[in-house]
């Protein structure tokens, strides 16, 4: 510790320790502190003259420890799963606890792959992945005090990507290796250290040095298979992933093949032969023996030790003997044994051939084949050399066969060579002579080739100048044996039919032969028998042929027998003799010419033939007939119009237009279609108005018809124009009217209506439409529209609208006007019809049970018991000379007994009310007499009883008649301010329980008359 004031004792205060921190360093100071209470701490930055609130300072000055940083495992450069561990200690201290870094960032002890005491001294890593790659370091504080070291030296980590794979090679790289040889694997990781290897053979441990490399010293078969390696390191051993493998195949060495290359093993002084040894590898040296004595190349032996061959060139017969081979890796110090033997044999002299020939006919004729053999009795592999006439023929083997010609007469022989050193001696000479072999003549001696049954033929076949040939016939490819009708002469020249039949039809061949010899020879062409089983008969044609011909046209008949020769031809006409020869023209051709034409064919004296009868029609040419296919000749501007030209019964016609007489061309508008039959005109104009007319011509002849009468058709200038009509007029009607719509078109003829309401389309048709009995729904605009046609279909402007207001007809009504005090006084029902809502004058006609009655038009009507005693329903209807003109019917009004009915009700209403009155005498007279109660003592009474005034003065008093007599108050639902539902008054309607007995209160709103009478009910 420096002092650093003398004056540190004259400090009234207590000294303290404390840390001070100066230019960002952390500093153990002792300082007087003022008051015996205050500790000193940390202090922040400041000039170290104005520090307060010390006195003195006296400070000990210390440099923050740094740490030490170890590593505790072997290897700062670690593959995914490998172990780290760090120590980070600070030397003579245990006080402390650290903080740890990887590049400036803490590490945290929350990572899986972190481990850490409790002082955090040693970090344990378990390198997953290169993320825990970096600069590893430390930082220590003080367990007691608030004081931190500086940071330790880092230390690198490097984390590889994957596990490292081994590189394994081999020091004998071939792909086979042989017995005794030695080989030695290497194996190698390039990245880190610490290595020890394991070594596998097919897949299982080997014992071996832990080094990287594993030799076998003499290999042998067991060491074949597959050899890998890898490596590991560590206490928990991390291994490597395994090398690639690499295989060791250990071999025998080949046995040799020896073979001949030359052809032969028994040759001649001189001739040169050829040796191979064979062996599957081409990096073997060979080595060549003779009776098991090493060869030395010499100038009869050449020997090659990169090649496999050996030659021995102009070998003698010291040379004879078993030759083999042996190979040998000179630089492996590997060798095969000996070869198979090929035994050689050598000639001193070489041979004569013997020729032979066969067959031993001379001369010989052209066409036959000869056979020459020549034959060397020694040794093999001869090849022949051909001479004839002391010239080289052609090479070949043993024998030659010559196909004889004009040509190959001459003397033969032959030599036996082979190799270009070796041939035998001529052998002797062989003639041979050849002569051309003649064409049999095959003739016929009847006179035609086409015959009828029974008639005889001959026919003969010879050789010229020689009488040696026989013969022999055929027909159609097959032998001809003489029968009961088919006979030949002595050597068969002649050949003799009797009585021909079908049977002997066919084409006759003949070939003259030399007896026991191959030698023959075919006429050159055969003769061709044709037998008829009858008369041939005559076929006619006609050119042209058609059925039916026209005036101006040609005509030729011709006349033939497709069998035989030597016909002559007749023509008739309607069994009329015409003219001779096989063709018969007419031209031209008249109506006159019409008939029946056939011909005759006679051939000699005998035989005949008549043709059948051919019909000539002959007709004037037809005029075409034109025809409209649309309705109209008189259309409108983009109408269709289409016209047909036509000859009845017959399509073979094509046709053209005119119009006015000038000629009708195809273009946008007008088309025909393929035969010209139809003419269709799309979209008519008035260009296209006039006289139209067709004519036809024959498709396949040069036939022309005259002009068809002519159809006018007529294009007007505009559309048609169309008018709606109404009846009756009115543009407002009323429900039940009858209206009638008319849709009238001013021009031409075929018109379909379409009818439009509100612009939507009806399904009515026709000129009319009608609306029976109308209804409000009726309502709208009306319009009307005319088209016609099928395919293209022409539509007319719209009509003009025409709309229609159609109002609900007012209804009449019945009203009761007898009231409830006429009941006693009368026996009558006055009922009263009026229309509703309607300030016009009506008349009005009464109806009973849907009956007209009988009586002059009034308003009213009574019903008396003498006109209605069976009590009927009764309806009314007004009527007037305004629109509308009358009503509708009113509802049905039924009396049923009702006059009876409410003097019965009106009866018990009267006793009832009476009773009533009574009740309430009473009470009053009850109250006068009897003693009142003192007043204290008295309760408040309400009112029993009301008045008749005041149950007329409240909303809410009941009806008695309504509430007592009937069952209105159970039957009927409440009603607003009264809660029966019914409120009092004379004119209050009495309502009765039964149905058939109810009665409904008139529509009208003169429900009452006569001061408030009775209120009619309804059924």
């Amino acid at each position: 510790m420096t002092q650093l004031s003398s004056t540190a004792s004259t400090c009234a205060a207590q000294w303290k320790m404390g840390l001070i921190k100066v230019f960002g360093v952390i500093y153990l100071a002792a300082v007087c502190a003022a008051q015996d209470d205050e500790d000193v701490t940390a202090i922040p930055d400041v000039p170290t003259n104005k520090a307060q609130p010390m006195s003195t300072v006296i400070p000990t000055v210390y440099e923050p420890p740094v740490p030490t940083l170890q590593l505790q495992s072997t290897w700062l450069d670690v593959f995914p799963s490998e172990k780290v561990v760090f120590n980070c200690k600070i030397n003579g201290s245990s006080d402390w606890t650290f903080t740890w870094f990887r590049d400036d960032q803490e590490v945290q002890d929350s990572d899986p792959n972190v481990s850490l005491p409790a002082d955090k001294s040693v970090l344990k890593i378990t390198a997953a992945t290169q993320t825990y790659s970096g600069q590893y370091s430390c930082l220590g504080h003080h367990k007691t005090k608030s004081v931190a070291s500086a940071p330790s030296l880092p230390l690198r980590l490097t984390v590889y990507a994957k596990k490292p794979k081994p590189t394994l090679s081999r020091s004998l790289n071939f792909d086979e290796v042989f017995p005794g040889e030695s080989v030695t694997f290497t194996c190698g990781v390039s990245v880190s250290s610490g290595w020890e290897y394991l070594w596998y053979h097919n897949g299982a441990a080997i014992p071996a040095p832990n080094g990287n490399t594993y030799t076998i010293a003499s290999i042998d078969r067991p060491k074949s298979g597959q050899y890998h390696c890898k490596a590991k390191r560590g206490k928990d051993p991390f291994h490597t992933e395994e090398s690639e493998k690499k295989t060791l195949q250990v071999s025998d060495p080949p046995k040799p093949s020896a073979r001949l290359v030359s052809p032969w093993t028994d040759v001649f002084e001189n001739e040169t032969v050829e040796f191979r040894c064979e062996v599957d590898n081409s990096d073997w040296k060979f080595s060549w023996y003779r009776n098991n004595q090493l060869l030395q190349e010499n100038d009869v032996l050449s020997l090659f030790d990169e090649e496999p061959s050996l030659n021995v060139t102009s070998i003698t017969q010291a040379y004879q003997g078993g030759y083999a081979c042996k190979v040998q890796l000179q630089s492996r110090k590997v060798s095969s044994g000996l070869s198979n033997t090929v035994n050689i044999t050598v000639y001193e002299n070489v041979p004569k051939p013997t020729l032979s020939k066969s067959p031993a006919f001379n001369p010989m004729y052209v066409g036959e084949t000869v056979n020459f053999t020549c034959n060397v009795d020694v040794s093999s592999g001869w090849e022949y050399r051909w001479y004839k006439d002391g010239r080289f023929l052609r090479d070949t083997n043993k024998t030659i066969s010559i196909h004889l010609d004009s040509t190959s007469k001459g003397k033969y022989s032959c030599v036996g060579t082979r190799s270009e050193t070796t041939s035998t001696h001529m052998s002797e000479k062989i003639q041979q002579d050849v002569l051309e072999i003649p064409v049999p003549s095959l003739k016929q001696q009847t006179p035609w080739l086409d015959v009828f049954p029974t008639k005889s033929v001959k026919l003969s076949c010879g050789m010229d100048g020689s009488s040696d040939w026989r013969y022999s016939w055929s027909k159609d490819g097959k032998s001809v044996q003489a029968d009961n009708i088919v006979s030949f002469d002595s050597n068969g020249a002649t050949l003799s039919i009797s009585s021909a039949s079908a049977a002997h039809a066919g084409q006759y061949n003949c070939k003259g032969y030399l007896k026991d010899r191959s030698v023959s020879r075919s006429s050159i062409s055969g003769l061709t028998l044709t037998v008829y089983d009858k008369i041939p008969s005559v076929t006619v044609t006609r050119d042209p042929d058609y059925q039916l011909m026209f005036s101006g046209e040609s005509v030729s008949f011709s006349c033939h027998i497709n069998v035989s020769s030597g016909w002559k031809y007749l023509w008739y006409r309607d069994d009329n003799f015409l003219n001779s020869g096989n063709t018969y023209t007419i031209k031209p051709i008249e109506t006159t010419d019409q008939g029946s034409y056939k011909c005759i064919a006679k051939r000699g004296e005998d035989d005949f033939s008549t043709s059948k009868d051919i019909r000539l029609e002959v007709q004037k040419i037809p005029v075409p007939s034109l025809k409209q296919q649309t309705p109209w000749l008189d259309v409108f501007p983009t109408e269709s119009v289409k016209l047909s030209c036509g000859m009845d019964g017959s399509s073979d016609w094509r046709y053209s237009w005119s119009k006015d007489g000038k000629s009708v061309q195809a273009d946008n508008i007008v088309s025909f279609d393929s035969d010209g039959t139809t003419l269709s005109i799309s979209s008519a104009s008035a260009s296209h108005s006039g006289g139209y007319s067709c004519s036809g011509k024959l498709k396949s002849r040069s036939v022309v018809s005259s002009s068809s009468s002519a159809l006018t058709l007529g294009v007007y200038e505009a559309k048609p124009r169309v008018i709606l009509t109404q009846s009756p007029s009115h543009n407002v009607m009323h429900t039940g009217d009858s209206i009638l719509f008319n849709c009238h078109i001013n021009a031409s003829s075929g018109w379909e209506y379409l009818w439009y309401k509100d612009d939507s389309l009806l399904t009515e048709s026709g000129e009319n439409y009608s609306i029976s009995s109308a209804l409000t729904r009726n309502t709208g605009s009306y319009k009307c529209q005319t088209k016609r046609g099928r395919h293209t279909v022409f539509h007319s402007d719209q009509s003009q609208v025409v709309r229609l207001d159609i109002q609900e007809r007012p209804k009449a009504a019945i009203i009761l006007l007898t009231g409830w005090s006429e009941v006693f006084s009368t026996d009558s029902l006055v009922l009263k019809c009026g229309v509703q809502e309607s300030q016009d004058t009506w008349n009005y006609t009464w109806f009973k049970e849907d009956q007209a009655i009988n009586l002059p038009p009034s308003e009213k009507h009574t019903v008396t018991p003498q006109n209605d005693s069976e009590q009927s329903q009764y309806t009314c209807r007004g009527f007037r000379t305004g629109r509308p003109s009358y009503s509708k019917t009113s509802d049905q009004f039924k009396t049923k007994n009702l006059l009876l009915k409410r003097r019965v009700l009106l009866s018990i209403s009267g006793c009832i009310f009476f009773g009533i009155i009574a009740v309430f005498l009473g009470c009053i007279v009850l109250r006068v007499i009897r003693k009142p109660a003192v007043d204290e003592y008295k309760p408040e009474e309400a009112d029993l009883f009301l008045s008749m005034s005041q149950l007329k003065d409240r909303d809410d008093a009941p009806c008695p008649l309504v509430e007592y007599i009937t069952d209105a108050a159970l039957n009927s639902p409440p009603k607003e301010g009264n809660e029966n539902g019914t409120v009092c008054s004379e004119t209050t309607p009495l309502p009765i329980s039964s149905q058939e007995d109810q009665a409904v209160t008139a529509e009208s709103h003169d429900a009452t008359e006569n001061n408030g009478g009775l209120v009619s009910f309804q059924q």
